[in-house]
């Protein structure tokens, strides 16, 4: 079945909701208005305003009402518009979401999903823009995912519901128009092994999210040049899945992180450590790393083209890693 992964996106909370009477959604304009992005809409009319709830405009009060209402025995699923917009609710993410269980000795679990849009692309300007999903693969006590297909943006809502601690799931804003192919019997996808979207041997390009489909349009650019690209797409970027990574550059000996966030401190940084501390034996050359400008998200469009990781720049970064 042809379909977006927006449409996706919304088939998995349909199906949650019906199946799960503990299930709820809320957050901002998830309701009358159907999502800030069009997810939710439609959901109100079918399972009425006790299930679908639209809140006030304060993240920490109803992000904290989620982690109440997981402690309680539900399984709420909180929408906070965009990442920049979850800093609100960070005290309520970090210092409860997460760490509840560990503070109680195990005694209480917070079932909590949380939804999020990231990345830029969009023309949002530097405040709806910025790609912080980092920040959360930081935090212990928080699962992170970041779907980039239309399989997975249908198939990990489930699991994450099932998880008895919090999960975030980043939704790239410029993948809810994309269109894929989706097997008719749609099953819960498993969360722990990132995935090899496209084989190679020459080297491995790393990334997820928004950026994967930059990087497999990279990845067909260097085949016609004689270069074969490994695509791994990390789709969990807390807990990091090691093994894949480490199995594919044994393979290709070389390897390139692409990562939507800043250099300094990011999600890149860490991939990379990782694979030096375990691959060091298998590398034949420095890890490469491709990132966002070290500036806040600019506005214009040709600006904000210019600060973010682009298929030119993955192919370049490629090229040097095999010269």
């Amino acid at each position: 079945m042809r379909t977006t992964y927006r449409d996706a996106m919304r088939a998995a909370l349909r199906q949650a909701l019906a199946d799960d009477p503990r299930v709820f959604l809320m957050g901002e304009d998830v309701g009358r208005y159907g999502g800030c992005f069009a997810v939710s809409l439609g959901l109100l009319e079918e399972f009425g305003p006790e299930r679908v709830r639209d809140t006030p405009l304060s993240e920490s009060a109803f992000v904290g009402a989620g982690v109440g209402a997981a402690m309680a025995g539900m399984r709420p699923i909180v929408e906070i518009m965009t990442v920049n917009f979850s800093l609100l609710a960070l005290d309520q993410i970090v210092n409860n979401a997460a760490t509840i269980l560990h503070m109680s000795g195990g005694q209480f679990n917070v079932p909590l999903v949380i939804r999020m849009t990231t990345g830029a692309g969009r023309q949002l300007a530097a405040q709806h823009s910025h790609s912080l999903e980092g920040w959360y693969a930081h935090v212990p006590g928080l699962r992170v995912l970041a779907p980039a297909t239309v399989e997975d943006a249908r198939g990990m809502l489930a699991p994450a519901l099932a998880d008895p601690d919090p999960v975030i799931i980043f939704e790239h804003g410029s993948l809810y128009a994309m269109e894929g192919d989706l097997p008719d019997d749609t099953r819960p996808v498993e969360l722990d092994h990132a995935a090899v979207r496209r084989p190679g041997r020459d080297l491995t390009l790393v990334t997820y999210g928004g950026c994967l489909p930059k990087v497999l349009a990279a990845a067909d650019a260097l085949s016609a040049e004689g270069v074969e690209a490994e695509v791994i797409d990390l789709r969990t970027l807390r807990p990091l899945d090691d093994d894949t990574l480490a199995e594919s550059v044994a393979r290709t000996h070389r390897a390139v992180v692409v990562d939507e966030g800043w250099r300094t401190g990011g999600l890149s940084a860490e991939v990379a450590a990782r694979i030096s501390e375990q691959c060091f034996w298998d590398l034949d050359a420095p890890v490469g790393r491709v990132g966002s400008a070290e500036v806040p998200i600019p506005y214009a469009k040709h600006m904000e083209e210019a600060a973010l990781p682009q298929v030119d720049d993955v192919v370049a970064a490629a090229l040097e890693a095999v010269s």
